[in-house]
């Protein structure tokens, strides 16, 4: 099956806020794809509906050919967008967790990675800085041999060394085989690594096309065509970050 994830009439709502309207989506097989939007715009509930944490108010959502459960939660690496570990936890127990949770979860290689970051295996979560922590958290979600990542937000708050070495985890850890979805602010930094881009506002999709494509029909890179295309909304909201938790 060349689809991995197909959305049909899909819609979300919060009592009467509707935050996905009518969103028809296919997403294919070994991509690196960028959802992009402005603040509100519907890309955290859109993943967390791909991950089974929210149940669509209409419309349907297929992972694999199948609705969002318990299999498609054994293909999904999901990275939400605030840091869900326990202060006490140390990273060993963080390890055995994905361990007894995950069956495609690949412990050396997670222990490998930490490991070169100087981070052992008895650091408690609450001694590491903010950026280690968003490390960790990502080394763990890119050590399972997945079908589809979910990564929200992954790079923000983060210093630009840090950036660059998310990047190259995204980029050298994932399965070649799987799709990676990233929703992100910060285009210009993860355009590079993207083959597709995926642009939503006010809960519907305005764009999904090639970066190579885009690139040509605009005249523009990744970040000047977003800036182009929601010139009316406020960017400086857009490229700070931190949008609310319904979205």
């Amino acid at each position: 099956m060349s689809e991995l994830v197909k959305c049909t009439n899909l819609c979300k709502s919060y009592g009467k806020k509707e935050v996905i309207k009518n969103l028809n989506l296919t997403i294919g097989r070994g991509k690196i794809i960028g959802l992009l939007g402005p603040n509100g715009s519907g890309k955290t509930t859109l993943m967390k509906l791909f991950n089974g944490l929210l149940q669509p108010s209409s419309g349907e959502i297929m992972i694999n050919g199948q609705e969002p459960g318990i299999e498609s939660k054994k293909i999904i690496s999901y990275l939400p967008d605030k840091m869900y570990f326990a202060d006490w936890m140390k990273v060993k127990d963080l390890m055995d967790f994905f361990e007894d949770f995950y069956m495609d979860f690949q412990r050396t290689k997670a222990e490998e990675m930490c490991a070169r970051l100087g981070i052992s295996m008895n650091d408690k979560i609450k001694k590491l800085s903010k950026g280690n922590k968003e490390k960790v958290q990502l080394i763990l979600v890119m050590s399972r041999k997945a079908e589809l990542y979910l990564l929200d937000e992954p790079i923000a708050g983060v210093d630009p060394a840090a950036r660059d070495y998310i990047l190259d985890t995204i980029l050298t850890n994932y399965n070649e085989e799987g799709t990676i979805l990233i929703s992100t602010h910060l285009i210009s930094d993860i355009e590079k690594i993207l083959d597709e881009v995926i642009m939503i506002r006010d809960g519907q999709i305005y764009i999904h096309q090639s970066v190579d494509d885009l690139r040509e029909e605009s005249g523009m890179s990744v970040d000047g065509a977003f800036r182009d295309l929601f010139k009316g909304d406020v960017y400086s909201q857009v490229s700070a970050g931190g949008e609310q938790d319904v979205r």
